[in-house]
């Protein structure tokens, strides 16, 4: 299986999208490897190669969308200081990855894929300060302040997606920062 590690990797993500697919349509105790394996056009000994069942593929998309927004974020840290550009570069970077976000956080997603998702957005003071601009983040109030701020990023990019789209980067980031600091009867659309 190592010997051509662009066909190996390229088999691998053709399962992954399969399983994407069926995930934003159906819970995963609806879906079967021989849905993936039609789906993905590939045989069930090709997918027991890469995944021992559908769930240790579930857990590998969740991980690895985790992987790679920690990686990123990681990135990010030096050089975002404003609310804006934190989402604006959180939409960028969740962008790259909304085939396997698009069903994790779909209706048959799970919560705790969201409560993770948050935990690792939030995981950096440098990021966290910027969801919640002027507040220590010694206060007591803070937490609850990110927690707020955070849940519903993360809720109006699910929207999104799940509206494919219908407003453009610029128009969602401008919402979301008109939400967090003037609220709903302060916000101008």
């Amino acid at each position: 299986m190592k010997k051509q590690p662009q066909i190996t990797e390229k088999t691998k993500q053709n399962f992954i999208n399969a399983f994407c697919q069926l995930y934003l349509q159906k819970p995963i105790d609806k879906i079967s490897i021989k849905d993936i394996t039609s789906l993905a056009g590939y045989n069930r000994s090709t997918f027991y190669l890469y995944f021992s069942d559908i769930y240790t593929l579930r857990h590998f998309v969740e991980n690895d969308l985790l992987d790679y927004v920690r990686i990123n974020l990681a990135k990010m840290d030096g050089n975002t200081n404003t609310q804006q550009s934190v989402l604006e570069r959180l939409i960028r970077l969740f962008e790259m990855k909304e085939i396997e976000l698009k069903a994790v956080l779909g209706e048959y997603g799970s919560s705790n894929f969201l409560r993770r998702l948050k935990k690792e957005v939030t995981s950096t003071i440098e990021i966290a300060s910027n969801f919640v601009p002027g507040v220590d983040p010694n206060s007591n109030y803070f937490s609850y302040l990110l927690e707020f701020n955070v849940s519903n990023a993360i809720s109006l990019f699910q929207l999104w997606l799940q509206r494919d789209k219908d407003l453009t980067k610029t128009e969602l980031v401008t919402l979301s920062y008109q939400l967090y600091n003037y609220g709903v009867q302060g916000t101008k659309v």
